[in-house]
């Protein structure tokens, strides 16, 4: 099964590194938090992997032709700059063929049991699987009784609710609910493949954490130099 990954965005929330390479390139202990994300599959046996490229592809380009050592096959692929999430799924429909793929962002790293997300996606008839997971908490919850504090205690993940955490499994269906380049994957078509009943959640308890800011940058970096990095499974 091909992994597909997204990593052409212009990551605007993280200008301090973006400004001269692609987000997915933005290291994390020495290594770009894109290949964190390809290791993570790699440890549960999947190796091929299509890069969705856009701005400042050509940095992974170079990175890949590099690149040696790792046992896995790389296709970077330009999906253009001008492009939504949605948009370069639909341009890799060469690449998808026929077959159930992985998808997810070149900017979250989790601890996902991939083999039992794809086992959980085989198990229901319905083109898409997305991994729900509860975000990581930043703020303490306080407890008021008027203006008096009965309970401060520091916010569990588990209290955050369920969002999109990427590492998606897909049919080649979906792309049928994509229109163009202008479509972002996230709304129009993950909305009506819900409405069809063709959405399933699979609920991921684990570890996950997005790269957005420079803030998610230092978090990272700080577990992983710790040696406390939950997402290191190789």
């Amino acid at each position: 099964m091909k992994v597909v990954i997204l990593a052409g965005g212009l990551g605007t929330r993280l200008r301090e590194e973006t400004a001269v390479r692609p987000k997915p390139m933005v290291e994390i202990g020495g290594l770009p938090i894109l290949c964190h994300i390809m290791k993570i599959y790699q440890a549960h046996g999947f190796r091929e992997f299509v890069l969705a490229l856009g701005y400042k592809g050509e940095v992974i380009q170079d990175f890949f032709g590099r690149e040696r050592g790792e046992e896995w096959t790389v296709h970077p692929v330009d999906t253009g700059q001008d492009v939504e999430s949605g948009g370069r799924i639909r341009r890799l429909a060469d690449w998808i063929g026929e077959e159930t793929f992985m998808l997810t962002y070149g900017d979250g790293v989790a601890d996902v049991d991939i083999p039992r997300l794809a086992a959980f996606h085989a198990s229901h008839d319905s083109l898409a699987t997305v991994t729900a997971v509860h975000p990581p908490s930043r703020f303490g919850r306080l407890e008021l009784d008027g203006d008096l504090v009965r309970d401060f205690r520091e916010k569990s993940q588990l209290d955050a609710g369920w969002i999109n955490g990427g590492f998606f499994v897909l049919d080649p269906g979906v792309l049928d609910y994509i229109s163009g380049d202008e479509t972002i994957f996230e709304r129009e078509p993950m909305t009506r493949l819900a409405q069809d009943g063709q959405l399933r959640a699979y609920r991921h308890e684990g570890f996950w954490q997005c790269m957005d800011t420079l803030r998610d940058v230092v978090s990272l970096e700080e577990q992983w130099a710790a040696g406390n990095a939950p997402w290191k499974i190789w």
